[in-house]
């Protein structure tokens, strides 16, 4: 095991004229919780892309566990060990919150399309487990009971609670959240808080998130990195990044250094 799960130096990603990360160095170490924080525009989304493979810099490295992922597709990152979140919740809203959870399992699994087809006894017993652990999983994000509930159906809250539990079904070593408290009120924002040091404590699953609510940024992060215009202008504990003034002027303000206390 390496010391840093992932380490990506000097990525830049440009778009025609336009740089939205610039030649920004970055890792996160083996069993830690850390945010990245900035401005709308800042470059967040787009590195996070990048990590997950669904964009290729223009220059710069990307190790995962010790190996490139770049030119990797997403799907192999994943299967790797890389499980990532999205701003706006992608559900398959016809089917079960089971069958949302199971379908993150595929990588995992071992019957052929063959042996799914005529049912063999090791298929079934393999669907069975795999039901089992969507089961496990959906208690363990605290939304238990919805398992034959359609994902469209489910509250808002309980759809952000079922994404990640798909996302942990790919069994990761690396947990990438974007704005996982978006659209909660407080209070279930500060439960999430709560979810995610179980998710690194209980499941040994490193975690990067994405996230504008500062109270939640500064109650569960380790490090914090803060993104403007594509650049790394900060980088340290919630304590550093609190009285960073560079940080203030550009993305918290005096009303956001409130919120983060």
């Amino acid at each position: 095991m390496t010391e840093n799960l992932l380490d990506a130096r000097a990525v830049r990603v440009q778009f025609g004229g336009l740089v939205a990360v610039n030649d920004v160095d970055f890792n996160i170490p083996t069993g830690s919780i850390v945010a990245l924080i900035g401005p709308n525009g800042a470059g967040k989304t787009t590195f996070f892309n990048v990590l997950t493979g669904l964009y290729t810099p223009s220059h710069g490295q990307v190790d995962f566990d010790g190996k490139s992922v770049l030119g990797v597709a997403p799907h192999k990152i994943a299967a790797s060990g890389m499980a990532r979140t999205f701003q706006n919740i992608r559900l398959f809203g016809a089917m079960t919150a089971s069958e949302n959870v199971m379908v993150a399992m595929h990588p995992h699994l071992k019957s052929g399309v063959l042996s799914t087809i005529v049912r063999t006894p090791k298929q079934r017993r393999e669907e069975r487990d795999a039901r089992l652990m969507a089961k496990e999983l959906l208690e363990f994000v605290g939304i238990a009971g919805v398992d034959d509930e359609f994902a469209k159906n489910l509250p808002y809250g309980d759809q952000r609670r079922l994404e990640v539990a798909r996302a942990l079904a790919l069994r990761p070593k690396l947990l990438l959240l974007d704005e996982p408290t978006a659209g909660m009120n407080p209070q279930e924002s500060a439960t999430f808080t709560q979810f995610v040091h179980r998710v690194r404590d209980q499941r040994g699953v490193t975690v990067l998130l994405i996230e504008h609510d500062m109270k939640v940024v500064m109650g569960v992060s380790e490090r914090i990195t803060v993104l403007e215009y594509g650049s790394k202008i900060a980088e340290g504990t919630p304590q550093d990044i609190r009285s960073d003034q560079r940080v203030i002027e550009a993305y918290l303000g005096k009303s956001g250094t409130e919120a983060a206390k």
